[in-house]
């Protein structure tokens, strides 16, 4: 079978690329990824937070109202509480480079202008293939709205892309109103591709302590829903690649998304479940399935379930609501 795909003009080998975190943060645990057959990786997120731990900015929002709450200061993290400073982070993605064959895709996350542009150069020239976006943006300010949030993201991309000749991929929120628009937006603005969706971590109350406590959960397949329409929505529609991040475990949860449109999937969560060997586990039962079903290559299956090319489009609009509620059976 023909596993081959194009994402930010890069070629891999086949659809699964590691997502950003902990299994892409050292040179060794990259080398056994791509041993077991992963396409790409992205390295951890770099935050501006790292990037400017004395700047005026970062002291302001950290202790800003500390005189009354002191925990406050508990909400962000020590210098050393991240995975690397600055020049750690350049170091790894030439290391990473000098070690694989397979591209080698940076994060990069910002909160404002200069944060994003000054260190995109620097990654660039460290020898990275590409550049992901990751615009963790959560809009609390009653006073911010719809557009507001809209232009940062616009502004975030052209100010990166005057800095970088890497291709972009911006990983996005899906709490936009309209996805398609700000999708075709960002398309048009420069960005190679789209990472749908960030996974906005929620956090939870601690009741004995009267303290509010960060949460992370790894995802399950069901959590696919989401990117899985969106995806199926924009194939064909903007210019930009589409990846899905988000819940994809399984061979099956795979073929869904790149039937969807997807050009490649992201996993994390299960491989930190089932170890690395998983990536080989999914890969087989994608050329499995393909043999059963008569399916020659990625190309030939990519977007044939998008709303653009199922016989029944409105399966993804207002009658999926509808159909969704009717389809439950449970209560007599």
């Amino acid at each position: 079978m023909n596993l081959k795909t194009t994402y930010l003009g890069l070629k891999l080998a086949n659809p699964i690329v590691v997502g950003a975190g902990p299994l892409t943060a050292n040179v060794d645990s990259i080398k056994k990824l791509e041993e077991n057959g992963a396409a790409a990786v992205v390295l951890p997120s770099i935050f501006e937070e790292q990037l400017s731990q004395e700047s005026i900015a970062l002291h302001y929002y950290t202790t800003a109202g500390s005189e009354s709450y002191a925990e406050a200061l508990d909400y962000f993290p020590t210098a050393k509480e991240y995975y690397f400073g600055p020049e750690e982070y350049l170091k790894l993605i030439r290391d990473v480079k000098a070690a694989v064959k397979i591209p080698v895709i940076a994060s990069l996350n910002g909160y404002t202008e200069s944060g994003w542009i000054s260190f995109a150069k620097q990654i660039e020239d460290a020898g990275a293939d590409a550049l992901e976006l990751n615009m963790y943006y959560l809009a609390t300010d009653p006073n911010v709205s719809g557009a507001d949030v809209e232009r940062y993201y616009i502004n975030t991309l052209k100010a990166v892309k005057k800095a970088t000749r890497l291709p972009i991929a911006v990983k996005m929120s899906p709490f936009f109103s309209s996805i398609p628009a700000i999708a075709k937006e960002l398309s048009m603005s420069g960005a190679t591709g789209l990472v749908l969706f960030n996974r906005f971590y929620q956090p939870d109350f601690d009741l004995d302590k009267l303290d509010i406590y960060p949460n992370l959960q790894l995802s399950d397949s069901q959590e696919i829903r989401l990117s899985l329409r969106w995806i199926a929505v924009l194939y064909g529609k903007i210019g930009a690649n589409l990846a899905a991040t988000g819940g994809c475990h399984t061979a099956v949860d795979t073929i869904k998304l790149i039937m969807a449109g997807a050009d490649s999937v992201q996993m994390v969560s299960s491989i930190l479940k089932y170890g690395d060997g998983h990536i080989r586990t999914v890969l087989h039962g994608i050329e499995q399935w393909m043999t059963d079903h008569e399916y020659e290559s990625i190309e030939q299956m990519k977007g044939s379930l998008s709303h653009k090319n199922v016989a029944d489009p409105s399966a993804f609009e207002r009658a999926n609501y509808m159909k969704t509620l009717q389809s439950y059976k449970g209560m007599k």
